[in-house]
């Protein structure tokens, strides 16, 4: 390990959060012009199909490329990819080629580029920090992104009030430029062994490779299990809770701001918690205490008639969430040997691309029928139970303990 890590990981997260911030802007800004143009649920669902299904679709090959390839070069050609097509988007609509389908797919060319950069990210970080440091830098990035997605969806909002759409899209173009060339002319790591050996096994012969290695560690295999039913039944939560407010609250955009903002305020507070704590000494125990969590307060948000205790609820779900993915991540990283981990991370990602819009494919029509507060509780229930499952699984409370890092 390079002993001038820690400034290879600032440079690292600063350049990630630089361009992170650039492409929430645009995701934001694409969101809205799209709803105000449109007006039309229609349009907004084939934009959300447009986010997610490139990167299931592209993250097996990703992970295989993240395990072949050198992973800093994978993360720069991802993010030129996302910036070049924002730019000949900004450069189509100053021409005056304002089409909605534009847009589709710019949004689907981002989501390919997330979908080469998420298992890339995973494995390349351990390459950057000690074992002992992962949770502590993993939960810090955690915190910087909730900030970032805290903050953007108020400035997109404002920038589009003060300035046209093609300024956001520049802006992402510069904030990309600037992370790239971060990345290039100062982030000095040596690739990962594989990726300086010659690759003599086929693409489709190392992603069976990694399908296997899953399937025969039944600790990864078993987690996957329980992620893919887990982002089912999160959803409601995290798609139909603006509608739910709208209907029983009232449709004042305050509120809608307002359960974004207490979300990403509690996403954030849980990040800089698992940095300082790092949580119990088996990672089992503490995810099982972040899915504990959920489930109440989803529960709750199914029955409280008052909103100012409903945003409460809102910031503990926030809090949660860190409070799972940092020791679920840095499982992985502990535990998969580094020749995989790439592979590993390309198959959770297309885990989770896939499972959240399959879930609002499930409750997103039965909203109109029946109320948001019944599935709320119903999901909350059944995921208080599934919690259960990970703190009585052998194989998964082994795999969950931690040789380099303390009880706190």
């Amino acid at each position: 390990m390079n002993t001038n890590w820690k400034r290879n990981v600032i440079l690292f997260l600063t350049s990630q959060t630089i361009s992170l911030f650039g492409s929430s802007l645009v995701q934001y800004a694409i969101t809205w012009y799209i709803t105000l143009q449109t007006q039309s649920g229609v349009m907004m669902t084939i934009a959300i199909i447009c986010g997610f299904l490139p990167t299931f679709f592209l993250s097996p090959f990703a992970g295989v490329w993240a395990d072949r390839y050198n992973r800093k070069m994978l993360i720069v050609l991802s993010d030129s990819m996302i910036a070049a097509s924002t730019l000949v988007l900004a450069i189509l609509f100053l021409m005056g080629y304002k089409y909605t389908w534009l847009l589709f797919v710019v949004s689907a060319i981002r989501a390919l580029g997330a979908a080469i950069q998420i298992p890339a990210v995973g494995a390349f970080i351990p390459q950057l920090v000690p074992e002992d440091k992962l949770t502590k830098v993993n939960a810090t990035n955690s915190s910087i992104q909730s900030l970032v997605m805290l903050v953007s969806p108020m400035l997109s909002g404002a920038l589009l009030t003060m300035a046209s759409i093609e300024a956001i899209f520049f802006i992402d173009v510069f904030t990309a430029a600037i992370g790239v060339l971060t990345l290039l002319l100062f982030l000095h790591v040596p690739a990962h062994g594989k990726a300086m050996e010659k690759q003599a096994v086929s693409y489709f012969s190392d992603m069976a490779e990694g399908f296997y290695y899953i399937k025969n560690h039944e600790y990864v295999k078993k987690f996957f299990v329980f992620c893919a039913f887990f982002f089912i039944l999160v959803s409601p939560a995290a798609f139909l809770t603006p509608l739910q407010v709208s209907r029983t609250f009232g449709n004042d955009v305050w509120r809608l701001t307002a359960i974004e903002i207490t979300f990403s305020v509690g996403m954030m507070a849980g990040g800089m918690i698992m940095a300082y704590w790092g949580g119990f000494k088996n990672r089992i125990h503490t995810m099982t205490m972040s899915c504990l969590i959920t489930g109440i307060s989803t529960l709750a948000l199914g029955v409280i008639p008052v909103f100012w205790i409903y945003l409460v609820f809102m910031v503990l779900i926030g809090v949660a969430m860190p409070m799972f993915n940092t020791p679920s991540t840095v499982l992985l990283q502990e535990k998969v040997e580094g020749d995989f981990l790439g592979r590993v991370f390309g198959v959770l990602a297309m885990i989770s691309s896939v499972m959240m819009p399959m879930g609002m494919l499930i409750f997103g029509p039965l909203a109109d029928i029946i109320r948001i507060e019944w599935l709320l509780i119903i999901t909350g229930i059944l995921m208080f139970a599934q919690s259960f499952f990970l703190i009585g699984d052998k194989a998964l409370i082994e795999a969950g303990k931690s040789a380099s890092e303390p009880e706190i």
